[in-house]
This record gives C-alpha cells, sequence and structure tokens, in this order.
C-alpha cells in the first residue's frame, strides 16, 4: 500500500467499519429501548403491516370482550334475583299453609295474610331492582331482549325474557289476587294452585336466563383465550429478546471504542511520513 498524504487509506477503512458498527449500535440500540426487533416500518415493512392489524383485532376483541363482561353481568344480576324470588316463594308456601289453619281468629289471619304480603311485595323489590347498567329483563310489558357483541365479524348473543313477572306478581289473576282472595282456609288449594303457577313461570325464566348466561359465559372465556393467543403471536413477530441485544450491543459499544482508536491511528499516518524529510 503506498504513502500518500492525499488519501489515507487506513483511516477510510477504519471510517467505514466505524460507521457499519455505529448502524447496528443504532438499531441493537432501539431494540433494547423499545422492546421491539419491529418496531416501525423503516425496521421490517411487511412484518410491520402484518403486526398493526393483529393489533387492531387485539382491539377490536377488547370491545367484543367488554360486551361480553356486559351481558355476564347482567345474567348473574338477573338469575341473582331470580333465586331470591325462588327462596321467597318457600316462605310464601309456609304463610299459605298457616292460613289454612281453620283454627286461626281474625286477628291471626290477618297477621299471616300481612306477612304474605310483604313477602310478595318482595318479590316485586327483587323484580324491580334486577337492573345491570340501565336494562332489567323482567320487568318489562312486552319481550325483553338485551343483545351483546360476540365476536369481531358482529354475531351476537342475547339474554331475554318473554315473560312479565311483574303483572305475574301484582297484576289481574297474579299473587297480589290471588292472596287478597285467600280470605278463609278453604281458600288454600286456590291458593297453592296460584302460587304454583307463579312458581313454574319463575323455574321457566331461571333455565332460559341461565342456558343463556351459559352460552355468553363460555364465549368470553374463548375469546379471552383467543386474545391471549394473538397477542403470544404477535409477541413471537415484533418482540425483541432484550437480553440478547443487551448482550450485543456491549458487543458493539467495544467495537465502536476499538474502531474509534483504529481511526486515531490511521489519521496520525501521514504525520509519520514528516519525519522522512528531518
Amino acid at each position: 500500500m503506498p504513502n500518500s498524504v492525499n488519501t489515507n487509506v487506513g483511516a477510510l477503512v477504519a471510517l467505514s467499519s466505524l460507521r457499519g458498527v455505529n448502524n447496528e449500535l443504532d438499531k441493537t440500540s432501539k431494540k433494547v429501548q423499545t422492546g421491539y426487533k419491529v418496531a416501525d416500518a423503516s425496521d421490517d415493512a411487511a412484518v410491520f403491516a402484518v403486526a398493526q392489524g393483529i393489533r387492531g383485532n387485539i382491539k377490536a376483541y377488547a370491545s367484543v370482550q367488554s360486551s361480553l363482561a356486559a351481558g355476564e353481568g347482567l345474567g348473574q344480576v338477573t338469575a341473582a334475583a331470580l333465586t331470591g324470588i325462588s327462596n321467597l316463594i318457600g316462605d310464601i308456601k309456609a304463610k299459605f299453609a298457616n292460613l289454612a289453619d281453620g283454627s286461626l281468629n281474625t286477628d291471626q289471619r290477618s297477621v299471616y295474610q300481612n306477612d304474605a304480603k310483604q313477602l310478595i311485595g318482595q318479590i316485586t323489590n327483587y323484580i324491580n331492582q334486577a337492573t345491570y347498567n340501565g336494562k332489567n329483563l323482567l320487568n318489562q310489558d312486552a319481550t325483553s331482549l338485551v343483545t351483546f357483541v360476540a365476536d369481531v365479524s358482529g354475531t351476537t348473543l342475547t339474554l331475554s325474557n318473554t315473560s312479565n313477572l311483574s303483572t305475574a306478581t301484582s297484576g289481574a289473576g297474579g299473587l297480589s289476587v290471588t292472596l287478597q282472595a285467600y280470605s278463609s282456609a278453604g281458600g288454600y288449594a286456590a291458593a297453592i294452585s296460584g302460587l304454583g303457577t307463579f312458581e313454574a313461570l319463575i323455574n321457566s325464566v331461571s333455565a332460559q336466563i341461565a342456558a343463556q348466561s351459559r352460552s355468553i359465559s363460555l364465549q368470553k372465556g374463548f375469546v379471552d383465550n383467543l386474545v391471549d393467543a394473538t397477542k403470544k403471536g404477535l409477541g413471537a413477530l415484533v418482540d425483541a429478546d432484550v437480553a440478547s441485544e443487551s448482550a450485543n450491543m456491549q458487543s458493539l459499544q467495544v467495537r465502536q471504542q476499538l474502531n474509534i482508536q483504529a481511526l486515531s491511528i490511521a489519521n496520525q499516518q501521514p504525520n509519520t511520513l514528516l519525519s522522512l524529510f528531518r
């Protein structure tokens, strides 16, 4: 290699090497800082485009999860109210049995009737309070239907009830009317029959709500698992191995220092030519 003061070949080689190391160090530092091996389109346009599509799906699934969670909440509140009503029916049966006792005097019968009336009133309270996020499936005048998004394609699941429990409790022929007609021990059979009709209605509604709620819970569990799997797939696609990249960055920093020293030595080469003229 000729000695020249015009072209310092050694310095050019050292500078080229340093430039390459600096580029690698910048890329590795970006991976360590962001935690991504593909943080934007400049890293890998194709992979970044795929990752963005997956991120969009995850956001859509988050909305689905929120909708299904609302369905679970409404189902649980409704089921709790129906369970409470079912328990009260047993208490009302006991009161009706007490009223069947022909030895009761007027005051005693009045006490039992008032107790039964309070229990029926509590059923009405349960019906009216079975509200979640402004929705109530039990006290609607018409068919009550609430839909929830089940997947990103727009499929829906429903919670519905075709029976108006408010009317069945206090409307014409309801429990309150049955109790009013039950003024003597002889009315026991009719009262129990009316209560049995109401109990059958509660059991039917409970079974319907339970089946629908189960479908929503199963779908929510599936969507939760699907989102977790999608996030894992996204991570495998774009996440950096931070431990490996950190070790690589230390190696590059050492190489950077060596290249700087080599460049410094190469830059001193023209000065050695001056010694020939001394």
